[in-house]
């Protein structure tokens, strides 16, 4: 999704370079989303899976979004925005596709984006655990987050 490092250098990368970086091959390579599903779902930490996953969406909303928010409020804030504006585009693809407002997934990233930021401060490493397990524990907060955003969505009547 973006890069949520704290410690982001001042060199500006392409889209390119970043997808390098992030999967290891180039964009469009045959191993490219082989690659963003092994290193984003076996991450060390949750905050980890969301640098890998997506790379292209990552790098626009990293650039565009984040790096601008965090230069006017502290880092776990523009982060939890940046979450909530990338659940914004989603629910605006499915409102103009289902002809219904939406706004399931701006409640789902919202929450996404508090957990990454709780899980920056809290510096949990799971990195010395085999990848299934990191990818079990990357899925079940991302489950999680999904049932709370259910619940909340139910509560509220957008269903």
């Amino acid at each position: 999704m973006l890069n949520v490092s704290a410690n982001q250098s001042s060199v500006v990368m392409t889209l390119g370079e970043y997808v390098k970086k992030r999967n290891g091959v180039p964009i469009g390579h045959s191993k490219s989303l082989r690659n963003n599903l092994h290193r984003s779902l076996g991450a060390k930490n949750f905050a980890t899976f969301w640098n890998f996953w997506n790379p292209i969406f990552g790098y626009y909303l990293g650039s565009k979004i984040f790096k601008p928010l965090k230069k006017l409020l502290p880092i776990g804030v523009a982060l939890v925005f940046t979450f909530i504006f990338c659940g914004l585009v989603h629910d605006l693809v499915t409102t103009f596709l289902r002809e219904k407002l939406s706004l399931f997934f701006t409640f789902w990233f919202m929450i996404m984006g508090a957990v990454v930021a709780i899980s920056k401060q809290i510096t949990y490493d799971l990195s010395n655990q085999t990848w299934m397990l990191r990818t079990l524990a990357n899925l079940a907060i991302i489950t999680l987050c999904l049932l709370i955003t259910i619940y909340l969505n139910a509560i509220l009547g957008f269903y």
